[in-house]
């Protein structure tokens, strides 16, 4: 699931120009280069020494990840696949046996199957948010990165013919 969200940001970025990866609809709104800023510096922090190393780092400045966007797509991408990255650096040596162990985020204690369902569900949330103001900021030019309204009969019975996957 994790390479399925880190697709579907990808995807909605590509719809958008340099302009775009700034706008926000509101002041209190965060901009796509500001939420990918706050992914990868949470992806650096959670899965730098996973999972023996406190998932929060103390080194961490969460608050200054929603200051100062980086300023090009070549710069908010570089962050992107860096924190990506990491995630499947830290993910790739579990096995099945690894996944009852402890491991801590902020001193609270989480089974490694905990830490990864928080961190998919975050990384869910963000991506949801750089989809929808991707989709707000295109209007009509927007390409549905799913299925395209008045299509849901049509794509399901190309899955059921084997035409089509679900994901």
């Amino acid at each position: 699931m994790f390479r399925y969200y880190k697709q579907l940001g990808e995807r909605a970025m590509a719809q958008l120009d340099e302009a775009q990866l700034q706008a926000t609809l509101d002041p209190e709104m965060n901009s796509v280069a500001q939420i990918v800023k706050h992914m990868a510096g949470n992806m650096r922090s959670r899965w730098t020494g996973f999972p023996e190393a406190d998932g929060e780092s103390p080194t961490r400045d969460r608050d200054r990840e929603f200051e100062a966007p980086p300023a090009s797509r070549a710069d908010i991408l570089r962050l992107w696949q860096e924190g990506w990255e990491l995630v499947f650096a830290a993910l790739a040596p579990l096995t099945d046996a690894d996944l009852g162990r402890t491991v801590r985020i902020r001193g609270e204690a989480h089974s490694i199957t905990q830490a990864i369902h928080r961190q998919l569900a975050h990384y869910a949330y963000h991506v949801g948010q750089i989809v929808f103001l991707a989709k707000h900021v295109r209007g009509p030019a927007w390409q549905s990165l799913s299925i395209p309204r008045g299509q849901s009969a049509a794509f399901t019975q190309r899955v059921a013919s084997g035409e089509a996957s679900q994901r």
